[in-house]
Formats: C-alpha cells, structure tokens, sequence
C-alpha cells in the first residue's frame, strides 16, 4: 500500500506495514480487524478465563505486577486491578506526542492485539480501533518509556482514555478520556483480568515512532541523491564514479541503487558531456564517493526496515497466552491454555538499528554538507558560480548562512547520543537491563527532520547554482525536473532576503512522496 494512501487498513495480526501506519497515522485511512483475527482474539481471551476459573496463580492474570509478582490477588480485586495499572504507570513527562505519534502506536498496538495471544476481549481492540477512526487522539508525553517492559508509560496515557480517564483530542479540542469519548458517540470499556497488562506490555511507541521515521528516511536518501545529482552537475564534477563498472566490482546494494540513480537522474546531460574531455583527474570524496556513502545509508535503512516490518506483526506483551498443545507442560495455565512470560517486550532489536539509523542519516548530512560547501565556497567554486550563488557578492550574501545552519543541524545530530547503549536498572532491580528504544525512536524522528532540512539547503544551493550554468547547456533529464519542482517553491535569488523560507520550503519538498514522484515521472519509472 503506497504511504499517502487513505483505503482501509485490515489489521490481522501479520501484514501490517510500515506503509500501512503512515497511512493511518498521517492521513486518517479507516481501520477494520479481520474476521480471521477475531476470531483468534475470542480463542485467546477464552484461555484466559479457563486460567481465572482455575485459581491458578498467572502472573498478569491474577497476580501484580513488576517486583510484586508474588502478590496474589484475589477474584473481586482483579477489574481494580487492571484499571490501577493504568493509573500508576501514567507517569510520562515532556512534550506531548504529535498526533501522528500517538496514532501510529495506536495501530501498531491494535494489530499486536488482533494477533491473537494476549487474551483481551473483541471490546478492547474494537474500542482503539474505533478512537482511530473517529479522530479521538489521546494525550501521551513523549518521556517515560525505557522500552522494557515496552512502552509502559505512554502506553498507559494512550490506554487511561479507553476506560474514559486520562485526555485526548477530539476535532481539535482537549477533553478529558470520558467526553472525548462521548463527543465520538463512543463508551469506555471496563477492564477485566490482563486486559490493562496488554495494553501497555509492548514497543508499540517504539515501534510506531520507527515506522514514521523509517518512510521518512527512505524518501530522504532518495532526495539526497537527487540533491547531490544535481550538485554533481552544476559544479561540472564527473558522474563516472557512478558508472556499474564500478558498482559491479564491489556489489553493496545500496550502492547500485544510489549510483543507478545517478546516473539515470543526469541522463541526456549537455553539462556532464560539456567537460568529458577535461584536465580534472578525479573530485573531492563529496562527489566521488556520492555512491558508496549514500548507498551505506540505504543499507542502514534497510536493516531499520526488516525489524520495523517484523515487530509490527509480533506479539510483544507479557505473559503471552498460546493453545496448551504449542507449549509443554512446564507452562503455567489449564488444560486449554498454557501462559508463558517472556521478554518479547523489550526493544532491543529496535533500539539498536534506530541509533544506527541515526548515525547513518547523520552521514547522510555530512557529505551533503560538504557539497554545499563545494557550491558556495570562493575557494573551491567552479569559475562559472560566483562566492555564495549570489551576484555582486560582498553587498550581498546570498547562501553563506544556510550552510551555517546546516552545520548546526549536523553538529545536533552528532550530540543526539545513542540510547541503546544506557541502561538504569529499575523496578526493585527486577527489570535490570532495558533498552531505551523509545528515547532512540525520538531521536531517530528528530534526525530525520533535521537531516531534511541540511538537504533542503543543497537543494536551494544547487537550483541557484544551475542559474549560472550555460543557457544552452540541459542538465541531466531528473537533475531539471528536480530544478523545476524547487523553483515552484523558492524563487531564484535574485537579492538578498531571509532564506529561511527557502530553507523550510525545500526541507518538505524533500520530505514529500510528490517530489519524488515528480522526478521519477521524468524517469519513466520510480526513483530508488
């Protein structure tokens, strides 16, 4: 399903995508479950009640919590039970989570529900699908997870409004859980036993952080090759380091992709062959190593996709509750239904790719900012660009601050830290390592928009900069759609004014599914 697309989204436990959340978080696609997926819901909460009528001792079920584990707690406390979970672990601080955040976590954990292994009710994942389809947005801060056991503390923010307690948006106005729930024509549910435990076990913040991230990223790797395409041609640098022989002999690939893009961007050039024959023997890494640096980044991406794809189809709360016949005997549970705990719930396999994420797109910044320099340098231009991309330089200007700024946005990226590598032991020492994958997924999202936003400025660089190229010369069929879809937003630089409108007009562009499409139409065929 394409990320911009609002068809319904079908949510049965094992083909939710990365594609799927966007489109859910972003614009609003209607959510349904799967008849098949009820069905296993019904199976999994029947288990659980045989487990109730049994009186064993179930950790979830009927005992507490954390370091209380060995609290049993008796039948008429249970519905309490589940509904203080939720009330003590709302504990998060900081910023709210942007509407789309909340709504991708809200999916994201709707479809671990519909997979069928954590014994609530049809009631429960029915009352957050339908929050998503009527626009009811809870409030969630942004700090509090450690990402073992999951994303406790958002999650209960997310989960107080479905027993009508908590906040939420609602058409724009903040309401508490109970009117914001009303004003959907929608009733809050009453917890029974695991119920309020499912809710908040799992990565779903994580996770539903890293799927936004993740699209954003793959669309910014695109446009770096785009911008620096484009920065290629305008200083008359060499497209060879790009041709397959090249790729062939060390078959990374991303590396193909990135240099197949390349070339097909400055496809029918005038500029690139206007210099074939020249003295210049080889360019600065910027350019030279476009293939190899770009293609790394995709390769890191890619790596932060599988596990996305994978933990938003997997059951990641705790205990988990199977048929008896999956499991032997050692299992906790009846005749019917065997409980197991785990450590699904811990974000590992999330935390670490997203601080990788985070290092690669930081790279990705890095060597677009070099070019910048290339293009904006008296130094080191071309003799055809004059200082900063402006004429009369020294009265004016012209780009010089935005690499300013774009330097600072790398310098932010380099300081962001890398969570996964901290770990503070809490819970009375019973959760002694955790991941702190929802701190990674925060700034993995924080080094997308700044990455976007260094990319911008070599996109309004490189557009100006083809303003001094020779009139008669074409540049390359992809490098000249991309030039006409920046002009439509920034205007040519004529005199100086604030860039900064410049700036953030490119950094969407960047960011948006149309400029790719834009260029690739050009193409005859998708962008990589």
């Amino acid at each position: 399903m394409a990320d911009d697309s609002t068809a319904e989204v079908v949510l049965d436990g094992t083909s939710l995508t990365p594609a799927d959340v966007v489109a859910v978080a972003r614009n609003d696609a209607p959510v349904s479950i799967a008849a098949d997926a009820r069905k296993g819901i019904r199976a999994s909460r029947e288990r659980v009640e045989s487990v109730m009528e049994s009186g064993e001792a179930v950790y979830g079920v009927n005992t507490g919590f954390g370091d209380l584990v060995d609290e049993r707690i008796p039948a008429d406390e249970l519905e309490a039970l589940q509904t203080n979970l939720l009330r003590s672990h709302a504990a998060g601080v900081g910023r709210e989570l942007a509407r789309e955040e909340v709504r991708a976590a809200m999916v994201a954990r709707a479809n671990t529900l519909a997979k069928g292994y954590s014994g609530v009710r049809e009631a429960v994942v029915d009352l957050l699908v339908a929050m998503l389809n009527a626009g009811v947005t809870p409030v969630v801060p942004s700090r509090g997870s450690l990402g073992a056991s999951g994303d406790l503390a958002p999650l209960a923010h997310l989960s107080l409004v479905c027993i009508g307690e908590g906040e939420a948006r609602v058409d724009g106005d903040r309401l508490d859980g109970a009117a914001a729930l009303a004003a959907a024509g929608l009733e809050p549910v009453t917890l029974r036993a695991k119920e309020g435990l499912a809710l908040v076990n799992g990565t779903q913040v994580t996770v539903g952080l890293a799927a936004l991230a993740l699209v954003d990223a793959e669309r910014l790797v695109s446009a770096a090759d785009v911008a620096g395409a484009l920065s290629t041609e305008v200083t008359l640098a060499s497209t060879v380091p790009s041709h397959e022989a090249v790729t062939a002999v060390r078959p990374h690939a991303g590396q193909a992709a990135s240099a197949r893009n390349v070339r097909r961007l400055t496809a029918d050039s005038d500029v690139v062959e206007s210099h074939r024959n020249c003295d210049r023997v080889q360019d600065a890494y910027s350019f030279r190593c476009l293939p190899q640096v770009h293609g790394a980044v995709r390769d890191a991406v890619a790596h932060l996709r599988e596990a996305v794809e994978t933990e938003l189809n997997s059951a990641t709360d705790n205990p988990l509750v199977f048929p008896r016949d999956r499991v032997d005997d050692r299992a906790s549970g009846t005749d019917s239904a065997a409980v197991l705990s785990g450590g699904n719930f811990h974000g590992a396999p999330l935390a670490l790719r997203l601080d990788y994420l985070v290092n690669a797109l930081t790279e990705l910044a890095a060597i677009s900012e070099r070019r910048v320099d290339r293009l904006l340098n008296p130094n080191l231009q071309e003799p055809h660009l004059p200082p900063f991309l402006t004429a009369d330089s020294g009265v004016r200007s012209g780009y010089m601050i935005a690499q300013y700024t774009a330097a600072a946005l790398i310098n932010e990226c380099r300081s962001l830290g890398r969570p996964s590598m901290d770990n503070t032991p809490v819970s009375a020492n019973q959760e002694d390592h955790v991941s702190m994958s929802a701190q990674s997924a925060l700034f993995a999202r924080r080094a997308v928009r700044n990455v976007a936003s260094v990319l911008g400025v070599e996109l309004c660089c490189g557009t100006q900069a083809a303003e001094f190229v020779d009139d008669g010369l074409a540049l390359g069929v992809g490098s000249a759609a991309a030039v006409d879809a920046v002009r439509e937003v920034v205007p040519p630089l004529t005199e100086d004014r604030p860039v900064h409108e410049d700036i953030d007009a490119a950094s969407a562009l960047a960011e948006s599914a149309a400029f790719a499409d834009r260029v690739a139409a050009a193409l005859d065929g998708d962008l990589e």
